[in-house]
């Protein structure tokens, strides 16, 4: 039964988002915010809310290791395994749009949770802990990307076309949104409690089930986001859902969590952060220092085999 509630909680999760996104979008069209705003803000928060509730009730009831280990999860899948499937659908390359800063903030984001996580090593302090405050550090970051996304929206205009978003009558949009902030609710207090348990039963740690079946579970919106913005060949899309999802998982949700219940870290997650500020890297370089500024398919299938190595070691190691 355990199985079964994670399964539909995961299902409640992704079209609870799926029909806050719609619902909010709806709405935003109807006071005639621009497709750019909606994309850059109602999308992006909506491809996030499963990471975002998930870590809500894992915070709240004290399971840390799974909130940790979710969002750190999410971005490594987000940049190995989801972005390897991109490329191998359609070689990416980023030539233009808000990508170019985006993909530099992500590998500082990644950068900044490790350096905040390492209070044995950088401070001296006896255990490593994201305290409240370093959680609403996290957010004010969060704040000024935000505001950066405002400005690029008000500059660049909206050029797309009108009929990306479909509006519905208002009782309809009010109905997705509250169906949509329920399926959230009730799928995310699934997961956390499924997944205790599964650890629990098993003898496994928390950290190992939030870095894998939750941090993949939560992740399916990014997935089919890429993997269809690929298809039709809309590189920018491919790659900006990514890089801003990492940044709203580690600036946001990351800072959310931290605030409501400060954050103790094992040494062993050190591992993890590194390995996701390395996918940043890696991204980071093919973008800006290699030539060609592509993620080809041998690029992908080199993203995935890492992600399997990866995930592979720390099954290992438990």
């Amino acid at each position: 039964m355990t199985y079964i509630l994670l399964v539909i909680g995961f299902v409640f999760l992704i079209k609870g988002a799926d029909l806050l996104v719609d619902g909010a979008s709806s709405v935003a069209r109807k006071l005639h915010i621009s497709n750019l705003v909606i994309g850059l803000t109602i999308v992006a928060f909506g491809t996030s809310a499963p990471e975002l509730f998930v870590n809500l009730y894992a915070s709240i009831q004290g399971t840390t290791d799974i909130a940790i280990g979710n969002i750190i999860g999410s971005n490594i899948v987000n940049m190995l395994f989801i972005l390897g499937i991109a490329a191998i659908i359609y070689p990416l390359t980023v030539t233009k749009g808000t990508v170019w800063k985006e993909i530099p903030l992500s590998l500082l984001a990644a950068v900044l949770v490790f350096i905040m996580a390492n209070d044995v090593l950088f401070d001296g302090m006896s255990a490593n802990i994201l305290t409240r405050i370093d959680g609403l550090v996290l957010i004010a970051f969060f704040i000024i990307f935000l505001y950066y996304t405002f400005g690029i929206a008000k500059t660049q205009g909206d050029n797309s076309p009108t009929d990306t978003v479909a509006v519905h009558s208002g009782w309809k949009s009010t109905g997705m949104i509250l169906l949509g902030l329920v399926g959230l609710v009730i799928g995310g207090h699934w997961i956390v409690g499924s997944a205790t348990t599964i650890a629990l039963n098993l003898g496994l740690s928390q950290a190992l089930i939030g870095l894998t079946i939750v941090a993949i579970g939560t992740s399916l919106p990014e997935l089919a986001t890429s993997a269809v913005a690929a298809y039709k060949k809309n590189s920018d899309i491919a790659i900006g859902n990514v890089v801003g999802s990492n940044i709203f998982n580690i600036f946001w949700i990351l800072g959310i969590s931290a605030v409501i219940h400060p954050l103790p870290l094992t040494s062993l997650l050190n591992f993890d952060i590194l390995v996701a500020v390395g996918a940043a890297l890696i991204l980071f370089i093919s973008m800006f220092i290699w030539k060609r500024h592509t993620l080809g398919r041998r690029e992908g299938i080199i993203l995935i085999l890492l992600y399997i190595v990866y995930v592979v070691y720390i099954v290992m190691r438990g």
